[in-house]
């Protein structure tokens, strides 16, 4: 494992992007910050499970409905009828339609280009891409969860988000709602950060709030950044991945008052991978009730050869 430079010593490769890591894990490397989740770290954080309780993170395959950014919705057939046995499919299946993690494949910078300086004509689907979300399923993905729950903070400061604007969540309140939680965040850490965005979608956005949100162009939600300074934040404490219970991790719309697109910089330029849409609201309660937010994290995406994104299919084990 390379020594982790701070984020103003990126790059360490010479020629590549500004502020980026490109080659710190070697020049064809694919996995970015997941190489931080190494056997060592793994079989620490297996010691954190003390009561056996598992939280699912994940949301039913059909929700938010509509879907989000102009996705589709699944269609689940089952077939069999009137035999001894049944099989099914699902059509029109968006794999980031619901909970989801961001592969490195799912945005280029606009300047700088894919991960690691992959090109264009690599980013293809099967076994010739590079980047894929079966990448991320061939590494497994297991470690250390760090839970920030800022909804719950800002509740105990008599602050609530605006679900409906965006609006920051800034590295400021991540590191009170840590302090407050007595939990540090470590290097190779997969942090979660609770915006409370999906309680309230499902608790009060009515039927016609929901529609306008699943337009592209009209939703607006709370979320992380400005862009920079976040990706500062978290590349300083070298977190493995991050993900939240919002739609796009970061604030939504971007634009100039919070600072360019953050998946920009996560992802092309720091190979960081990015969850979204994670049902965090039990292993949050969970949380509050015993004071506890460290646990044994699991995750494991598709292994779709060449594919973008993946369900979450992830768990926190306390």
């Amino acid at each position: 494992m390379p020594e982790l430079p701070s984020y103003d010593q990126l790059p360490v490769k010479k020629g590549a992007p500004p502020r980026s890591a490109w080659g710190l894990w070697g020049d064809d490397d694919e996995l970015g910050c997941l190489n931080l989740l190494t056997p060592e770290r793994v079989a620490a954080a297996a010691g954190l499970v003390r009561k056996g309780a598992v939280f699912p993170l994940n949301l039913r395959i059909d929700r938010p409905d509509p879907p989000l950014y102009g996705r589709g919705r699944v269609l689940h057939t089952i077939t069999g009828e009137g035999s001894d046995g049944r099989d099914d499919y699902l059509d029109n299946f968006w794999p980031q339609a619901s909970s989801q993690w961001d592969s490195l494949r799912h945005v280029r910078h606009p300047q700088y280009g894919w991960y690691n300086g992959v090109r264009d004509d690599e980013i293809v689907a099967g076994d010739a891409g590079k980047l894929g979300i079966d990448t991320m399923a061939r590494k497994g993905i297991a470690g250390r969860g760090v839970l920030l729950d800022v909804a719950r903070h800002f509740a105990a400061q008599g602050r609530r988000l605006d679900y409906f604007a965006p609006e920051l969540i800034t590295t400021d309140d991540l590191e009170a709602c840590a302090q407050a939680q007595g939990v540090e965040v470590r290097t190779g850490d997969v942090l979660l950060v609770r915006t409370g965005w999906l309680d309230w979608y499902f608790s009060e956005a009515t039927p016609e709030v929901r529609e306008v949100i699943s337009d592209r162009e009209r939703l607006k939600a709370p979320g992380l950044g400005p862009a920079e300074e976040m990706a500062a934040w978290l590349w300083d404490r070298h977190v493995a991945a991050v993900a939240a219970d919002n739609p796009a991790l970061e604030v939504w719309p971007w634009g100039p008052e919070t600072g360019d697109f953050m998946h920009w910089r996560l992802i092309p330029l720091l190979g960081m991978p990015i969850g979204e849409l994670w049902e965090l609201d039990a292993l949050a309660a969970d949380c509050a009730e015993d004071g506890v937010y460290e646990f044994l994290f699991t995750s494991a995406p598709l292994n779709v050869p060449g594919g973008v994104g993946s369900p979450a299919n992830a768990m926190a084990i306390k």
